[in-house]
């Protein structure tokens, strides 16, 4: 059974093209349309770059202060940006360059096929596009600034997850988990209303609903992300099982319940999608007194990725107005890179922190000869994929040991749980992300829907976990993800695919005699390796040919269950 899940689970990843014998155009046609689509693509560019940049500039403002006129701004950037996309003469021109067969050149055809979906997007009323811009950027400002009350006080998400990571006081546990979902409440009908301002824009376009229209735009399709999410679920069901009994044994015992009495405040984040820290080894005391950008710093540059730059434009400590999460952006695809963080001195915050720097080394190391167009990753799984790579080395002891100067017998110690934590951190995260995929799947199919009930059977189906008596709010609209980055969450999933991919490629190919705990503290090589086969060729190629380039083969789920599941 589990080799036929594997098989099901392998295949789904395979792209299949088709098309159709047409007569060949001479090659005067050829010369004549690919010179009309350089010669589009340059007038796009000299409208678009700067527009580019200043929505992402506006975004950075909004996300760094809070302020409401900078939200604005943004919305009405965007706004401008959809406007030149939504050219119907300028999209027909791009579909039948694309259909025409006529465009030759690699590169070229890649740019326009780029552009053309960029344009198919956003053939929607204009009005509509308004609506769902001004919207989605209002809901994103009140995430911004909203903060949680615990006993009439302002709470902020490092204080709620502090309090959820240690304490053992039920009900005040249960206060900071209530504080988690207040936001949610707050934004609840307007991202309903988004969802349906979305599924009218995609069935304009001639697609089903949003989500369906969401990956298909990205070059995927839904059942086959389906059929790996189920494939998925049926691997890991045994494991996640036992694994769920073991931590609620020790949740349990250490808030002084039974494990019939826990309650979705006893895990240690608000949507258990993170390991809670109930092992031998608390890794937060390895780094409560560490400097975590300057760990980051320093491992990055000795793998030969320098980060200063990043660093030198980034905002990563906490202050009231900033957006709480943690994210990454490049500004004007010239290599003024960004990370926005939040940081504290604890594990999860090192991870972010490399996490988020992986997203910005991939944005920062593209050929600078590669066309504006084709500058940055190729898909965003893939960049969700690299940051996630050096993401899971804040649990690495060959890293921990190396960086943070650790001796032998520390070292051992944490090797002893450092496993443990790694498979529980890749089954809880699987079952949440499947959680987040077929809501999203569903909400967009039926938004009319009981969704508060949609959410728990879900989180009880997926990660077992109940709904308390008589609870009927809108947990899931707490989870910023579903109205700022719409039909995108199974993408950190196929990331964790690529990750393990990647991290086999350089064990066994680059780096030759690592073992498979590789920490890769001052390996050059490896930083190279990512540079010259992952980086550089930005978005030449479509995601799963330039995976097969770099790594030998298409994107596979075996690496990641050979780590992880068996």
């Amino acid at each position: 059974m589990k080799r036929r899940f594997l098989l099901i689970l392998m295949t789904a990843l395979l792209i299949i093209t088709t098309g159709c014998a047409v007569s060949e155009p001479s090659q005067s046609q050829w010369n004549r349309r690919e010179k009309q689509v350089k010669l589009f693509i340059a007038q796009h560019l000299d409208t678009i770059r700067p527009l580019d940049k200043a929505s992402a500039l506006a975004w950075w403002e909004a996300a760094t202060t809070g302020k409401p006129e900078a939200y604005r701004k943004a919305a009405e950037t965007q706004l401008e940006i959809n406007t030149i996309l939504s050219d119907k003469k300028q999209f027909i021109f791009l579909k039948e360059s694309r259909e025409s067969g006529q465009v030759k050149d690699p590169s070229l055809a890649r740019q326009l096929d780029l552009l053309y979906r960029a344009y198919l997007a956003n053939q929607i009323d204009p009005e509509l596009n308004r609506q769902i811009v001004e919207l989605s950027t209002q809901i994103d400002e009140r995430f911004s600034t909203f903060r949680g009350t615990m006993e009439g006080k302002k709470v902020t998400d490092n204080e709620i997850k502090d309090i959820l990571k240690t304490s053992t006081d039920s009900e005040q546990r249960k206060k900071a988990w209530l504080a988690s979902k207040q936001v949610g409440q707050a934004v609840a009908d307007d991202i309903l209303k988004l969802v349906r301002l979305r599924n009218q824009a995609a069935r304009s376009l001639g697609f089903d609903n949003y989500h369906t229209m969401s990956l298909e735009l990205s070059e995927q399709k839904v059942e086959d992300v389906q059929a790996i999410l189920d494939a998925l679920f049926e691997l890991t069901k045994e494991p996640y099982t036992r694994l769920k009994a073991e931590l609620d044994k020790k949740l349990a015992e250490d808030c002084g319940v039974t494990v019939s009495e826990l309650q979705p405040w006893h895990y240690h984040d608000p949507f258990f999608q993170e390991t809670p820290l109930v092992y031998a080894v608390d890794l937060d005391a390895y780094y409560k007194d560490k400097d975590i950008v300057q760990l980051a710093r320093r491992f990055y540059a000795g793998i030969g990725l320098d980060v200063d730059a990043i660093l030198a434009h980034s905002d990563l400590f906490e202050r009231e107005g900033k957006n709480p999460h943690a994210f990454c952006t490049h500004i004007d695809r010239e290599g003024d890179v960004r990370i926005l963080c939040n940081i504290k001195p604890n594990e999860t915050w090192m991870e972010t922190t490399l996490h988020e720097l992986g997203h910005g080394v991939y944005d920062k190391y593209f050929d600078p000869e590669m066309p504006y167009l084709l500058r940055g990753p190729v898909h965003a799984f893939a960049t969700e994929g690299i940051a996630m790579f050096f993401g899971r080395l804040s649990r690495n002891p060959e890293w921990m040991q190396k960086m943070l100067d650790l001796s032998d017998a520390q070292r051992t110690q944490i090797a002893e749980v450092a496993g443990q934590y790694a498979r529980a951190k890749q089954l809880i995260f699987a079952r949440w992300d499947m959680v987040m995929f077929h809501f999203e799947r569903q909400l967009y199919a039926d938004p009319d829907q009981d969704v508060n009930a949609l959410w728990w059977n879900l989180v009880q189906h997926y990660q077992q976990i109940g709904k308390p008596s008589g609870w009927d709010e809108p947990d899931w609209a707490a989870k910023i993800h579903i109205a700022s980055a719409p039909c995108y969450y199974h993408n950190y999933l196929l990331g964790e695919l690529f990750a393990s991919q990647v991290h086999h490629k350089l064990v066994a190919d680059v780096l030759k005699g690592v073992d498979m705990e590789a920490g890769y503290v001052g390996k050059k090589r490896a930083g190279l390796y990512l540079k010259e086969h992952i980086f550089e060729p930005g978005s030449l190629y479509p995601w799963n040919e330039m995976i097969a380039r770099a790594t030998g083969e298409p994107l596979t789920p075996k690496y990641f269950v050979d780590q992880f599941v068996k």
